[in-house]
């Protein structure tokens, strides 16, 4: 018994590091993105009371870190359900159309709403959550309880979102409309202002918590189904309920910013790596890694050039690197 009672010592030893890293890398992260910036911002003007530099850090980069801190969590938590629901290494908030959905609704806005934040945010937010609906409700009239029903119904809906919103980019003035969504689609966080922050935040907040508190749930839905049943677990109203929750942090954050490539595929195989194992401590390591890459992610597009880049740049360069990695690894499943 000795054996194994020491690697379990190790384990926790290790997740305990994994997690207190992780946590300093945020601090650090946070740290970085709340002092880098176009506009010069030090301690002592802060402290002196300089007016510019107190507005500036309050109005745009105090709001513009709470979110990239709380948006990277919330990806990388998503992602973590999504992966485990799905027991599929690659799976993300494209594969039941919330991205998709919402780039829809945000060009809708563009179009036919109002250009300002606050419409194509609510519509953005509204086009996500119809597509993930749709793509339940097509699963769900399908025969059989495989969970590949979700799988290609969202394929479908995520087909069927892409060709409207190429119908919609055919209607946009070229170098007004058609350049706003081109951009939004992109993702960035140089909108985000102190009215912007109120209602993702919160969300993410909320809907992760639930998430933790079901984590048991979530980790048996990854074993195969009729285990499942046999240990209690309600599995078609659970993964109802944690792909709901899921995709409710996906659709509040890229609602705002954007859409964010990789953070959710990527954030979770890292803690993984990092943790090694599948239990709730890896769900909040997956938070962690999030926030950190999308601040990082988010500091270096405001600072690196001249123009600020879209963040979506830097996420990808780290993603496509890990995803082909994950192909020629396919042995690598979440489990």
């Amino acid at each position: 018994m000795a054996l194994p009672l020491n690697l379990m010592n190790n384990n926790r030893k290790r997740t305990a590091l994994c997690l207190l890293g992780a946590a300093l890398c945020v601090f650090m992260a946070f740290g970085a993105a709340l002092y880098f910036g176009r506009y010069p911002i030090t301690l002592q003007a802060l402290l002196a009371g300089d007016a510019m530099a107190v507005r500036t850090f309050t109005v745009l980069r105090l709001p513009r870190a709470v979110m990239a801190l709380a948006g990277g969590f919330g990806l990388g938590v998503a992602g973590f359900v999504y992966q485990t629901v799905f027991r599929n290494p690659l799976a993300s908030p494209d594969i039941i159309g919330v991205s998709s959905g919402a780039s829809v609704g945000a060009a809708f806005a563009i179009l036919f709403v109002s250009s300002g934040t606050l419409g194509t945010t609510v519509c953005a937010f509204a086009g996500g959550l119809a597509a993930v609906f749709l793509s339940l409700g097509l699963a769900a009239a399908a025969p059989g309880r495989s969970k590949m029903n979700l799988v290609l119904a969202g394929i479908a809906v995520h087909a069927l979102a892409q060709t409207l919103l190429m119908l919609l980019k055919l209607t946009a003035d070229p170098e007004k409309e058609l350049a706003s969504i081109e951009y939004w689609i992109m993702g960035s966080l140089a909108g985000v202002t102190q009215s912007r922050v109120w209602f993702p935040v919160p969300m993410v907040i909320s809907c992760c918590a639930v998430i933790f508190a079901l984590h048991r749930q979530a980790m048996l839905l990854s074993v195969e189904e009729d285990e499942a049943r046999l240990l209690g677990v309600p599995v078609g109203r659970m993964r109802f309920l944690l792909l709901t929750l899921a995709t409710l942090v996906v659709a509040a954050v890229v609602s705002v910013t954007g859409l964010i490539s990789f953070v959710g595929l990527l954030a979770p195989h890292c803690a993984r790596l990092l943790a090694g194992h599948n239990r709730r401590s890896t769900s909040l390591l997956s938070g962690l890694v999030g926030s950190t890459l999308l601040l990082a992610a988010d500091t270096i597009a405001k600072t690196v050039a001249a123009t600020e880049l879209p963040v979506s740049i830097f996420t990808s360069l780290l993603g496509v690197p890990f995803l082909l990695y994950l192909i020629i690894k396919p042995g690598r499943e979440t489990r």
